[in-house]
């Protein structure tokens, strides 16, 4: 069986990829892409692909004939999408349809599976199902909606897709652009003899938190069941259990070495963000035969772990991403 992973030098497709070796161990030829040179431990290879770049994607699929599709790459950080808009788009639709074409012309039965996001719906005061209305509130959200109903409609031409609406997930080398890692980042540099407040946004907008290794197992057990899966299916990836981000906060501060004051930064308070996002993840826990294993616990102690153990290696005054 061949996979093809786009994004493999991502926060998620490492993650994903172990999945895939721990249930198929070497049964599985697996090429990743990624629009840099990047290292990208379990897969058999890399290659410097762009997915913006048609024609590149086209002879990448060509010539591998994946058995799965898995369409990690995107721009995935919602102040970078609002920054710069026109490549948001670009990326997040029109690469992921430059994607899903290839397969269509080149792997005709391989099975699509695409990271769609609960962003998608945007406020969910109530918990959404994978039938609720679309109705995104920022750029990020409005790109990966367009690419979700594309993508739809491709199924009626023959794609085989399977579109992933994965609620927040966090874990272990996440970028500090995420609201978890930057909790634990500040803790971890508290304790290293920094001044002892943490720098907050909104701490009252509610999130359905799942742990990357959750969200990678999802996806390899969407891989296992992929032929008996409908194309055009939609799977909310999530807890169904809207937690606090103060919540997520306390929780951290709680492991932390050294006594920590909490202070709110208006810079970090981001106006198109969602108040309330959470979702029902029967679906996805009927059709795959999966559920969380990962208690919010064991992830924030891993978390704070990570950026203990990256700060540790920095020169005072280095950040994290500068040390890469």
């Amino acid at each position: 069986m061949k996979i093809l992973i786009t994004g493999c030098g991502g926060f998620v497709a490492p993650y994903v990829i172990e999945a895939l070796r721990n249930a198929f161990g070497s049964s599985v030829v697996i090429l990743g892409t990624h629009h840099r040179a990047v290292r990208c431990p379990g897969v058999d290879e890399v290659r410097l692909v762009d997915v913006n770049d048609a024609a590149a994607v086209s002879k990448t699929v060509s010539d591998f004939h994946p058995d799965h599709f898995i369409h990690l790459a995107a721009v995935s950080q919602i102040p970078t999408a609002a920054a710069d808009a026109n490549a948001a788009w670009r990326t997040n639709v029109l690469g992921t349809l430059n994607c899903a074409r290839a397969v269509l012309d080149f792997a005709g039965d391989a099975s699509f599976i695409f990271a769609s996001s609960g962003h998608v719906y945007g406020d969910s005061h109530e918990r959404r199902t994978e039938e609720s209305p679309v109705a995104p509130i920022n750029e990020y959200g409005a790109t990966k909606a367009a690419a979700d109903i594309a993508l739809g409609a491709l199924a009626t031409r023959g794609l085989r897709v399977i579109r992933m609406r994965s609620f927040n997930h966090t874990g272990p080398r996440q970028s500090e652009m995420f609201v978890v890692p930057s909790f634990a980042a500040q803790i971890a540099r508290i304790e290293q003899g920094q001044p002892p407040v943490i720098h907050v946004g909104d701490l009252e907008a509610e999130r359905d938190f799942l742990d990357v290794r959750d969200v990678a197992d999802a996806y390899a057990r969407t891989v296992l069941k992929a032929k008996d899966i409908p194309a055009g299916t939609v799977l909310n990836v999530c807890s169904g259990q809207p937690v606090k981000i103060r919540t997520m906060l306390d929780g951290l501060v709680a492991l932390s070495h050294k006594p920590i004051a909490i202070e709110i930064d208006p810079a970090r308070l981001r106006k198109l963000d969602l108040s309330i996002s959470y979702g029902n993840p029967t679906r996805c826990r009927q059709m795959l035969d999966w559920k969380p294993q990962y208690t919010l616990q064991r992830t924030l102690s891993d978390v704070l772990e990570f950026q203990r153990s990256a700060v540790s290696f920095l020169q005072p005054g280095q950040g994290i991403a500068e040390a890469q």
